[in-house]
């Protein structure tokens, strides 16, 4: 009751101007109350017409009444804010701009709880008790708070919307479907609803298969970036024990090659010291033997002479000179010599493209080749396509080698793969694994495709589940798959390159001009080998053919 009281209050010290409560209030003659402010910007709009009038009865007043505020009035406005600022709801209840408003609250607004989809009003908790207690409301539908909620009524009838239009896929009311809707297949909008809803759910539970086998294709890949870690650890460590051993190896022949040679050394250095203390020993005794002689040469008898000259004593043995003469003055060269062989043979070894390869031949054995990034790189890839003409339709005429279409009647014989609808065509060859393929046309338009080949004959392409297609046209592009339509931003072009990655499930269609341009890239399960597709549109001599790629 006392929330009644409030509510009473506010109604009979508001503003009928502004709706909200008085501000600095004046009465004027007729008894109707109003903000200063408001009636005066009132008043002032009357001026020129010299003749003011109340807003609510319309009594008019000349001259111009004087304002004077209301002190009554104000003090029942102050006493007010006290009273509503007391007993006020916490600010939760209040409607946030986020929030949807309720429609029939005054002032600061409260949070809408329910929409009605016949009244198309929005209602909070107080406003919406009307619905549940008068049968008045029996048949009204309550849903959750919409701010949308007008957008259910027909906009040239001001009907509610209940109907469907597929012809031109679009909501319509009651008056619409006996008006510039007539005649076309039109359902409720409630039984539209539930076919989309079908296909809604089968396409969440086809996401949610693809996420079911993404998640299943991340598992293992953790498991393989796991091996290659392991793998890679492993390799590292065994690469490090198998050239630590060598180092060990090579550093105990280093070693006991320093043995050798200083052992060798040492003999050697023993050898020619003992042979040079000989000498020094024979010079010695040369020099004595010398002495004498040279002394008895002195003699100067001759009987004496030629007497004593038998009995000197002879000369001993001499040290053979000749092996010291021809003895090379550097001893250890053949060693150093064998020894750089042994290097120059090992480091042929480690240099050589061989060894080199070993690590970039096991990583191509293990990882697949990275995705390509220039033209060049996709022409590593590029396939030759021919058309097969048992699937051309009637008004396509295949030329040139069977790599082009033409836009004009053909007359071909009954052929079960022949299509029946669009002037499509689908490829000879099956592709599998990496491919690419550039496509340039002429005309309106073109559709550049890639389907099974068991895709129905009166489908277009992009027009099932069997076919993925971008569609070009002269101004702009959408790339189309299950007839669902998505728009495609890019330059424009008539040379469109197409690239495949069967195993991966990925299609890219890109723009070809001095560069190549990313237009478009899909992730598809892909169950069966694809068929390149073309497809004309209705205009006369277009054309579009596979491009030969060198």
């Amino acid at each position: 009751m006392a929330q009644k009281g409030i509510q009473l209050h506010r109604e009979t010290i508001s503003c009928s101007i502004c709706l909200d409560l008085l501000k600095d209030p004046v009465t004027i003659p007729c008894g109707h109350s109003y903000c200063m402010n408001c009636i005066k910007s009132f008043w002032d709009d009357e001026d020129e017409k010299n003749i003011h009038s109340c807003p609510q009865c319309r009594q008019t007043f000349k001259p111009r009444p004087v304002l004077v505020k209301s002190t009554v009035l104000a003090n029942l406005v102050e006493e007010l804010k006290k009273t509503e600022l007391q007993s006020a709801p916490a600010d939760h209840y209040y409607a946030e701009s986020e929030d949807v408003s309720c429609d029939v609250c005054t002032g600061r607004k409260f949070k809408a709880i329910k929409s009605c989809l016949v009244c198309l009003v929005s209602y909070c908790e107080k406003h919406l008790q009307p619905h549940f207690e008068s049968p008045a409301f029996e048949k009204h539908k309550l849903v959750d708070p919409s701010k949308k909620i007008r957008e259910n009524i027909c906009s040239h009838h001001n009907e509610e919307v209940t109907m469907f239009c597929h012809y031109d896929k679009q909501c319509i009311c009651n008056l619409c479907s006996m008006d510039e809707h007539k005649g076309h297949d039109t359902v409720s909008v409630a039984a539209e609803r539930t076919e989309r809803q079908k296909k809604l759910e089968v396409s969440r539970q086809e996401i949610q298969q693809r996420i079911q086998d993404r998640e299943k294709d991340v598992k293992l890949l953790q498991r393989e970036l796991e091996a290659i870690n392991r793998s890679a650890d492993e390799a590292v460590d065994d690469n490090e024990r198998i050239f630590t051993k060598l180092i060990s190896v090579i550093q105990k022949r280093s070693s006991d090659l320093k043995q050798h040679l200083r052992s060798q050394q040492k003999t050697e250095v023993s050898r020619v010291k003992e042979l040079q203390q000989k000498l020094e020993q024979e010079i010695t005794e040369l020099k004595k033997k010398d002495a004498e002689l040279k002394q008895f040469s002195q003699t100067v008898v001759h009987n004496e002479f030629i007497q004593k000259q038998p009995l000197l004593s002879q000369l001993s043995t001499s040290t053979d000179s000749f092996i010291i003469k021809s003895r090379p003055l550097r001893y250890f060269d053949d060693v150093t010599v064998a020894v750089s062989k042994v290097k120059d043979k090992l480091m042929d070894i480690l240099m050589s493209e061989t060894w080199t390869n070993i690590s970039l031949t096991e990583l191509d054995i293990l990882l697949p080749p990275l995705d390509p990034k220039t033209r060049d790189d996709f022409l590593k890839y590029s396939r030759e396509i021919t058309l097969d003409p048992n699937t051309a339709h009637t008004k396509v005429l295949v030329a040139k080698g069977d790599r082009k279409i033409i836009s004009e009647p053909c007359s071909y014989s009954h052929h079960p793969d022949r299509f029946t609808s669009d002037r499509q065509v689908l490829s000879r060859e099956s592709l599998t694994g990496r491919c690419y393929w550039e496509v340039e046309w002429n005309g309106e338009g073109v559709k550049i495709a890639v389907a099974y080949k068991n895709i129905s004959r009166n489908h277009f392409f992009g027009g099932n589940q069997e076919s993925w297609a971008l569609h070009c046209y002269k101004s702009s592009y959408k790339f189309v798959s299950n007839d669902v339509a998505t728009p495609v931003s890019g330059p424009w072009t008539n040379k469109i390159g197409v690239y495949l990655d069967h195993t991966e499930g990925i299609l890219s269609f890109y723009s070809i001009s001095n560069t190549m341009t990313l237009l478009h890239r899909v992730l598809i399960r892909f169950t069966q080998p694809l068929y390149a597709g073309l497809c004309l549109y209705y205009w006369y001599r277009e054309t579009a053919e596979f491009c030969e790629l060198k």
